[in-house]
């Protein structure tokens, strides 16, 4: 038997309820883990919402990371043993597989062997944030010396992972906060440079930094009314991501000016990597490197308990952390 939290409709983290339920044995190309540490991330709070990029299959379960340890496998699962810590990766639909849970089931192809210089709670923290932003500024923009990249919401996880990567890379990184709060955290954090939106222009700055080039690259999960201003601050052709929804405000696009300086906006997510497995592989692979090199390191804002989940999502709402909320199990 294991405590998996499921809830039974949409609703605010109240719906979370820990149900006792008989984890079954592994079928074809699946592995079940006995879970030590969970990551939690933004879209898990979307999903308990019903309020994301797919909808909800009641009663549901969540979660897209974990680290723990095998516990059976099943037939045709090739380099993963009962025994292995290993760690589960986003990429899969939370209607089929969830890690909110202490022994779960994941796809073999979800499931990498935790790096071995991370603990538990570190390894569950990363593959979201590093994935998604590798995806985005390695993958597809392929940033590099020269170039400057916008990182808004800078302090979440994704955008402490994009500030290493982007540095990873020899590219130049421009974080972006509300205000001077995190300034100097974002700057310990290893970002280059840092403009409090709220209490500077924010195009102004960006073409000082940038000498009046604008930024290549802009890596956004906020839209809204500030979405523009992104546009702005962008050089020729520059290239805008947007993978996430934090404002509830209209995403404005400034059309003439688009025309104008013939941008490229992309919308991202983590699928478009972590769905393919060649692309997948690749991923992982980057990420290890990195990590063994000590350019990539997990951010851990505050670890919970696994009883305390109903209060991990009111602090996750709360949108005040400083990198990955992790629960250990």
């Amino acid at each position: 038997m294991s405590r998996t939290i499921k809830f039974a409709k949409a609703g605010g983290p109240v719906v979370l309820e820990f149900v006792d339920t008989q984890v079954a044995t592994p079928g074809p190309s699946e592995v079940r883990i006995k879970v030590k540490a969970i990551g939690i991330n933004r879209a898990e709070s979307m999903w308990r919402l019903d309020d994301y990029i797919e909808p909800v299959k009641f009663p549901a379960g969540l979660g897209y990371e974990a680290a723990g340890t095998v516990d059976a496998v099943g037939a045709d699962v090739k380099g993963i043993a009962v025994g292995d810590e290993v760690n589960v990766i986003p990429s899969f639909s939370m209607n089929q597989y969830f890690t909110y849970g202490e022994v779960i089931l994941a796809p073999d192809y979800a499931v990498v062997k935790q790096p071995k210089s991370l603990s538990s709670a570190d390894a569950a923290s990363i593959w979201m944030m590093f994935v998604t932003a590798y995806g985005a500024l390695v993958e597809d923009a392929m940033v590099g010396k020269g170039d400057f990249v916008l990182i808004p919401a800078a302090s979440s996880s994704v955008g402490l992972a994009a500030i290493q990567i982007t540095n990873y890379a020899g590219a130049t990184s421009i974080a972006l906060t509300r205000t001077s709060d995190k300034k100097q955290q974002l700057l310990d954090a290893g970002a280059a440079h840092v403009i409090a939106t709220e209490e500077v222009d924010l195009v102004k700055e960006v073409m000082r930094i940038t000498e009046g080039k604008g930024a290549r690259v802009a890596f956004d999960p906020v839209g809204g009314p500030t979405f523009a201003k992104l546009i702005s601050a962008l050089s020729f052709q520059g290239i805008v991501y947007i993978y996430g929804a934090l404002s509830e405000g209209v995403t404005a696009l400034p059309v003439l000016e688009m025309i104008g300086k013939m941008p490229t906006i992309k919308a991202h997510n983590i699928w478009l990597t972590s769905g393919d497995e060649t692309r997948r592989k690749a991923a992982v692979e980057y990420v290890l490197k990195g990590i063994e090199a000590g350019a990539l390191k997990p951010v851990i804002d505050r670890t919970f308990k696994f009883d305390d989940m109903v209060e991990v999502h009111k602090y996750l709402e709360t949108n005040g952390q400083f990198g990955k909320i992790v629960v250990t199990v």
